[in-house]
């Protein structure tokens, strides 16, 4: 890859999108002709916010390919708790590791982190910034399932604080996708995400009820209202609950919709869906191994070399 580290997905082309998720298909056909090949090689994980899906599944592709991790633990257990500034965390951290991946609340804490690394920083969610490992997998599981040419797709939710959403809206972009946003209006897409996807020429709509657009969708992509995000609980209980998808609101879309979901889901997807065709976002979650197993043999280039 042309980039040492991976902080938004703006930085992402269409190749180099193309070959990561190439690499993971490789990997995902053969596992076992990768399973050593980075034996030597430490991944750090500073995560300073909770995480289950992205957490493990780096830590699983890193072990995968031959090599180990370093987790700095709950923030609560390190230095952070002394007052050490993350700069210094990560001056400390990258001594011991061969590559860093960090999760922090602060939007642009990765930019930062990344300007006092020497090793390669993969951005695993700043705030409502990016999170462009996951929009990686989030594009291999709708390549498998829709294909991501004359894609039309829905993503409905939160849009103001939804890091992945964010990420997802810049890639798509680069294939040409038809972009439907359906949100609540205090929950919209971010005016600067607009702006930035309107100049790249980008096909996007808003929407304000879902069943406007659902049955020309190929991808339906639901996100949760991120309680933790509001500085208002008012103003989450206004819009808490206001999309929730079911068995029963997918029989006027297309039969060969695909749902899916970052996760973790609260109630906006019922558990009547898990069972349909249509639902894809288990096997979203299960994708994130091959994809960062991938973007980690990328970063990492070649031990031989």
């Amino acid at each position: 890859m042309r980039h040492d580290h991976l902080i938004t997905s703006k930085q992402l082309s269409r190749a180099d999108v193309e070959l990561v998720l190439d690499r993971a298909a490789e990997i995902d056909r053969e596992p076992g002709a990768v399973a050593d090949r980075h034996a030597d090689a430490l991944l750090g994980l500073l995560f300073f916010e909770p995480s289950t899906r992205t957490k493990l599944s780096f830590e699983t592709a890193m072990k995968r390919l031959g090599g180990d991790v370093v987790d700095m633990g709950a923030v609560e257990s390190s230095s952070v708790t002394k007052g050490e500034t993350l700069a210094d965390t990560v001056r400390v951290v990258e001594g011991y590791a061969d590559a860093l991946v960090l999760r922090h609340p602060r939007e642009g804490a990765a930019t930062m982190a990344s300007e006092f690394a020497d090793v390669p920083v993969v951005n695993a969610g700043d705030g409502a910034g990016h999170h462009p490992s996951q929009t990686l997998l989030d594009l291999y599981t709708i390549r498998e399932n829709a294909g991501l040419e004359g894609l039309t797709i829905g993503v409905v939710g939160d849009l103001k604080y939804g890091r992945t959403v964010h990420s997802l809206a810049y890639a798509l972009a680069e294939f040409g996708a038809q972009q439907h946003f359906v949100s609540p209006e205090s929950l919209r897409l971010p005016r600067e995400v607009v702006y930035d996807l309107h100049q790249e020429g980008a096909s996007i709509r808003e929407h304000e009820e879902l069943a406007d657009v659902l049955p020309s969708l190929d991808v339906l992509y639901v996100t949760r209202i991120q309680r933790e995000r509001f500085p208002d609980e008012a103003e989450y209980r206004e819009v808490a609950g206001r999309y929730r998808i079911d068995a029963e609101s997918l029989a006027a879309a297309d039969d060969g919709l695909t749902v899916m979901h970052p996760l973790p889901r609260v109630d906006e997807i019922a558990p009547d869906v898990d069972d349909t065709d249509h639902a894809a976002y288990f096997q979203q979650a299960h994708n994130g191994v091959p994809v960062r197993m991938a973007l980690l043999d990328l970063l990492l280039g070649d031990p031989d070399e």
